[in-house]
């Protein structure tokens, strides 16, 4: 368990109900407002009436807060996907992700033919694209899945990287697993059975496919990196 950042001005906030893609009703301290979600998934399973979320004020100029975390098996779940990119960019930095050591960030938002990607890393002289995907669909208590609806733009993300790759390049898809005391990821595909398919496809050429396992921890205010090489389940 390795601490990665501390967010020391977290409200706690309790949902009332989502109202948007992108806006989500929560009570901080008795006021109802209206809180940002940085995470387009529909996160059902955590966006529930009544349950216990924590949020940050928000610099945005329709809502006051930014939904960040929701409470789940003694921790909290992180949705913010702009923290869950903080958070990976940090554990790179620090040598903290075994499959990643000595590795250095050279761009963010690295343009791949058609599409924009998270990160282009130096490894031991190899170029390598990333692609970052958050995963806080919860299965069977162990398993944390994405997507948990379709995803065009995943399933254009994964082909570029099959193309490039294929073309002697190299690229890694890594999941952000940031749910408590789960074991593995694996695809959902229920939810996009293309996207499945495409990622054995990429993994059969050689695209990296892998997972951290990063928390909130309300009471310490930490992000919490878990498991740096998650197991990944194809």
């Amino acid at each position: 368990m390795y601490p990665v950042i501390r967010l020391p001005h977290t409200d706690v906030c309790n949902i009332v109900r989502r109202e948007n893609r992108f806006v989500v009703r929560v009570l901080v301290r008795g006021s109802e407002e209206r809180a940002y979600i940085t995470n387009t998934g529909r996160l059902r399973e955590l966006l529930i009436s009544g349950k216990k979320g924590y949020c940050i004020r928000s610099t945005g100029v329709k809502t006051n807060y930014r939904l960040i975390a929701v409470e789940d098996n003694n921790l909290a779940a992180l949705i913010d996907t702009k923290i869950q990119e903080d958070t990976f960019k940090i554990l790179v930095r620090n040598n903290k992700i075994s499959w990643l050591r000595n590795c250095v960030i050279v761009k963010r938002a690295p343009r791949l033919n058609k599409s924009v990607l998270d990160y282009l890393l130096e490894c031991n002289g190899k170029t390598i694209y990333v692609e970052i995907k958050s995963a806080v669909m919860r299965y069977n208590r162990v398993y944390a899945m994405y997507p948990d609806c379709p995803s065009l733009r995943g399933r254009r993300h994964i082909r570029e990287l099959i193309t490039h790759v294929e073309n002697g390049g190299y690229g890694v898809i890594v999941f952000i697993a940031a749910l408590p005391h789960i074991k593995y990821f694996k695809p959902n595909r229920n939810a996009d059975a293309v996207i499945a398919t495409l990622l054995q496809n990429a993994h059969k050429v050689g695209v990296l496919i892998k997972a951290i396992n990063i928390v909130y921890d309300p009471e310490s205010q930490h992000i919490l990196l878990l498991n740096d090489d998650l197991p990944v389940i194809l």
